[in-house]
């Protein structure tokens, strides 16, 4: 199979991701008064963050005791933490690989996407902290918030895909570190879904989705391609 473009997610995949994303879902929470247990974050990972929030409140809470104005609240808290940490984070870096790999890609001739469970806000502040946000190296970056539903729905990469001119799914391939990651490429019917290992999932996690493949590095993905 010959492909003509690659969507990666952002943090845990091609962004370094030590707990922080976590961190900041926990805080935003304890603002509420709702203390949020790291495990029920982590299931949540991927998905478009306000989505997520309200999952949490769901198993935390009745019905009758959260709304949309508290989902609201936890969301932009949690936007306004994520933007800050991004903007000051000395540590804040790709992973190990990416940036390799995004340039060797472009040089088969096979574009190169981002997509994530952010807003553009957060988006857009790791991406200029990287020097990401007019690289030669990265054709598009579509951001949840841009799309009606985030994942697991296939609309980020059908959006990519219709933005760059590629009408053919079986030669897109959808890399990620969560169960959403790996359920958007399937429902995109992606001809390659690739789990990694180095974000919010271990390998037995993903192996529970039914990736294609899975790997411990973006330096392993090229040769998955070729």
């Amino acid at each position: 199979m010959n492909f003509d473009l690659v969507v990666f997610d952002m943090a845990g995949t091609t962004v370094l991701d030590r707990g922080n994303v976590n961190d900041s879902f926990r805080f935003a929470f304890a603002e509420s008064g709702i203390i949020v247990s790291p495990e029920d974050v982590d299931t949540v990972m991927g998905y478009r963050k306000i989505e997520a929030i309200e999952i949490i409140l769901k198993k935390y809470l009745e019905k009758t005791e959260y709304d949309s104005a508290m989902i609201n609240h936890i969301h932009e808290i949690f936007t306004r933490n994520m933007v800050t940490f991004y903007e000051n984070d000395v540590d804040l870096k790709a992973l190990p690989f990416a940036e390799e790999t995004f340039m060797l890609l472009q040089g088969k001739g096979i574009k190169v996407a981002l997509n994530t469970g952010f807003t553009r806000e957060i988006a857009d502040a790791i991406l200029l902290r990287l020097g990401w946000k007019s690289s030669p190296f990265i054709n598009m970056v579509i951001c949840s918030d841009e799309v009606v539903e985030g994942r697991p729905h296939p609309y980020m990469i059908q959006a990519i895909m219709q933005q760059l001119q590629l009408e053919d799914s079986n030669r897109v391939v959808k890399i990620g570190d969560t169960s959403v990651d790996i359920l958007e490429g399937q429902f995109a019917k992606c001809g390659l879904v690739v789990g990694i290992t180095t974000g919010a999932y271990t390998s037995a996690q993903l192996s529970e989705y039914q990736p294609d493949k899975i790997i411990d590095s973006l330096q392993e993905l090229p040769a998955l391609i070729d």
